[in-house]
């Protein structure tokens, strides 16, 4: 699901998430979107199922996206063992 991820969008999403300026406060499905250049609803299906893998949480009041640094390298991991 994410090395090919509909030509990398998902993987572009989760780096620009690990961006200095934008780790700390996340970003909107508006933010994600406008950077994408595709409607709202594209850029909510690949954070709900960025979201749904663990890979992304969502703020109290649900509207910015971070990345959960703690999924990803226990994922990242499974990938170096070579499963």
């Amino acid at each position: 699901m994410l090395r090919n991820p509909v030509d990398g969008t998902r993987l572009r999403i989760l780096a620009w998430l690990s961006e200095p300026a934008v780790a700390e406060h996340g970003l909107t499905a508006d933010d994600i979107a406008t950077r994408l250049g595709v409607p709202r609803p594209a850029a909510l299906t690949h954070l709900r199922l960025l979201t749904a893998l663990g890979l992304l949480s969502t703020s109290a009041d649900r509207l910015r996206y971070r990345r959960d640094e703690m999924r990803i390298a226990e994922v990242a991991q499974v990938f170096d063992k070579g499963w």
